[in-house]
């Protein structure tokens, strides 16, 4: 039985309706799953991003840190030398107003002789030694030679210790030199007493 062409013709709509939903069909399964790929490749692509932006500012952060740190180091370390640089300069007034002030009081024999006194005192409990000579200034001799008994008497009471103590009235110090009074050891010995004394009051104490 042949069909008509009103029956072809209904086939070939209903043939076609069912390609064209079968081809939606797929198209809207191609473009779901092409919509999902890209969903996942941008969230790769977001996340990848966000942890690069998080390093970089990880890395700036920690560079910041570290500025400050070296900021603040040098900082410190300037306030040290100012602090240091104060306290040489403020010694260097006290150690200046010292020597004005020993000028003063060397014209003054009563304080001087004290003053002699208390240096060869300070000096042979330094040297805590038996035998020890003293070289000092010409014209300070007759005040050294007082000095010496009283601190010679004072240092025995001290250090319960016989101590045998000379004056050299051969050997002078220079009367241009910044030591009044020199301290000699017979015995070889060693003491940086020397250098604060001297620096301090213009006295020097040397053990040779």
């Amino acid at each position: 039985m042949s069909l008509s062409d009103a029956d072809v013709s209904k086939q070939i709509s209903h043939m076609t309706a069912f390609i064209e939903q079968e081809a939606n069909e797929k198209a809207e399964e191609i473009d779901a799953k092409a919509e999902e790929e890209f969903n996942i490749e941008k969230g790769r692509l977001v996340q990848q991003q966000r942890l690069k932006i998080m390093e970089y500012y990880d890395r700036k952060e920690k560079q910041v840190e570290l500025q400050k740190k070296i900021q603040s180091s040098n900082m410190l370390n300037q306030a040290r030398l100012k602090v240091l640089k104060a306290r040489d300069e403020h010694v260097d007034e006290v150690v200046e107003e010292s020597r004005k002030k020993l000028v003063l009081i060397t014209k003054d024999k009563s304080k001087y002789s004290k003053i002699i006194e208390g240096l060869i005192a300070q000096g042979l409990c330094q040297l805590l030694e038996s035998n020890v000579t003293i070289r000092c200034h010409q014209n300070d001799l007759s005040l050294v030679e007082q000095a010496v008994s009283v601190a010679v008497k004072n240092v025995k009471d001290k250090i319960k210790k016989d101590i045998v103590v000379k004056v050299d009235k051969e050997n002078f110090l220079p009367q241009d030199s910044s030591e009044n009074l020199m301290i000699k050891n017979i015995i070889p010995f060693f003491s940086n007493l020397c250098s604060s004394l001297s620096t301090t009051f213009l006295f020097m104490f040397v053990t040779l």
